[in-house]
């Protein structure tokens, strides 16, 4: 199948949602209550569940198909296809911006790579940054963009399984748009080609600690 190239990022309809998004939330009445206003999670499931509810009415007409009906751990919070046949996973992620700094996971490489296999897919973050006055929560920064129009000036690779991409600073969000999936990919691939060989020096220097351990406890007499 031909690679077809979304009418909504590489058309610039993204800008138009990131505005309704942010004009969504701060319509909203006060949905916090003093006793939740506190914690972050609850307000990031707060502002999901707005979000679960209205976003398709956002996509408008671009959308063909839409759920919000996938389990904590799932790649996407969000998905839909458009009118071409592209499918989307949304990966929600909030922040508060009072609370300093936070770095959150995105996706794992090698399920990245595998969802990427399909030149139908796209992944997609939308991020809301948020600052609270008492009960009352305000969208500040949004972005809504595919994954890989995010710089790599923005983001890092944590050592968790074979490598979470994490945005290295949620108030620092580098976007680039228009750029290329496959030069993207390219530079992921770069960039774990520098990561796993470091890995690789952490888990010998391990290892050898743990010999040291062991050498240690052999000497030990039975109790």
């Amino acid at each position: 199948m031909a690679n077809v190239k979304s009418k909504l990022f590489y058309g610039g309809d993204y800008g138009r949602i990131e505005g309704a998004i942010k004009e969504l939330l701060n319509s909203q009445p006060e949905f916090m209550s003093t006793r939740t206003a506190s914690s972050t999670r609850a307000t990031g499931d707060a502002t999901q569940k707005i979000l679960a509810d209205k976003f398709r009415a956002l996509l408008g007409k671009a959308c063909k198909e839409y759920s919000a009906d996938f389990a904590r751990r799932a790649m996407a919070d969000l998905a839909f296809k458009d009118t071409d046949d592209i499918y989307y996973v949304v990966d929600v992620k909030t922040h508060r911006k009072e609370e300093g700094f936070h770095m959150p996971n995105l996706t794992s490489v090698e399920r990245l790579a595998r969802f990427y296999e399909d030149d139908m897919n796209c992944f997609v973050v939308l991020s809301v940054s948020y600052r609270i006055d008492g009960t009352r929560v305000t969208a500040e920064d949004i972005h809504f963009v595919p994954i890989e129009f995010l710089s790599w000036k923005c983001l890092t690779i944590g050592a968790l399984g074979w490598g979470q991409i994490q945005i290295a600073n949620s108030d620092v969000i580098k976007v680039m748009p228009g750029y290329s999936r496959r030069k993207w990919m390219l530079e992921l691939c770069d960039k774990l080609f520098e990561f796993y060989p470091h890995e690789i020096g952490k888990i010998n220097k391990r290892i050898e600690h743990f010999r040291k351990v062991k050498e240690c406890w052999e000497k030990k007499n039975e109790n």
